[in-house]
């Protein structure tokens, strides 16, 4: 059980990377990028790492639920590579980097990532399990609860980890200072 448990997960990890792939190479208006990066900038403005950690579980919990959680976590994946692609035509240094770079050599994305692929696959696990009726879903609980748990940590910590490198580098990634 397992091996088909860590299988499951490295599944949904090609899923959410995929999906984000897909969304930061879609096309986005000039103007749309503009709305999106507006309403972005009011959002995140005087966030801190509790309101990081409060969006990032708002976005994982949904991918516990059966079946949903799967496309709730590709949708969340592919908005978030549509965010990356906004975000690089307003910010010319994040076009140098690969896409999935941002999730993949950043602390705070490998622990997203894996949060998030925890999720949609537990997702995955649990409506597999509904509709073949061999178990019951009460044997779940505790597995579920217990991953539950991790992804809850996991991205308390990324978030703590995400505002410690806003507040030392973020200011200057989007508003690079001349010299």
């Amino acid at each position: 059980m397992a091996k088909k448990r860590v299988l499951v997960f490295l599944i949904f990890i090609g899923i959410f990377s995929t999906a984000y792939s897909i969304g930061s190479a879609s096309n986005m208006s000039e103007q749309d990028s503009k709305s999106f990066i507006k309403e972005f900038e009011q959002a995140v403005e005087g966030i801190d790492a509790i309101g990081i950690f409060t969006h990032n579980a708002s976005v994982a919990l949904p991918m516990f639920i059966p079946g949903f959680g799967m496309a709730w976590g590709s949708f969340a994946a592919w908005s978030t590579g549509l965010a990356f692609k906004a975000l690089v035509s307003t910010t010319p240094a994040l076009a140098k980097l690969p896409p999935l770079a941002i999730i993949y050599l950043s602390p705070f994305g490998v622990m997203e990532l894996i949060a998030y692929s925890i999720g949609m696959s537990r997702s995955f696990l649990l409506i597999s399990i509904i509709l073949k009726r061999k178990t019951s879903l009460k044997e779940e609980i505790r597995p579920t609860a217990i991953e539950i748990g991790i992804v809850i940590g996991l991205l308390l910590a990324a978030a703590f980890i995400e505002y410690a490198m806003i507040q030392e580098f973020g200011s200057s990634l989007v508003h690079p200072k001349s010299h």
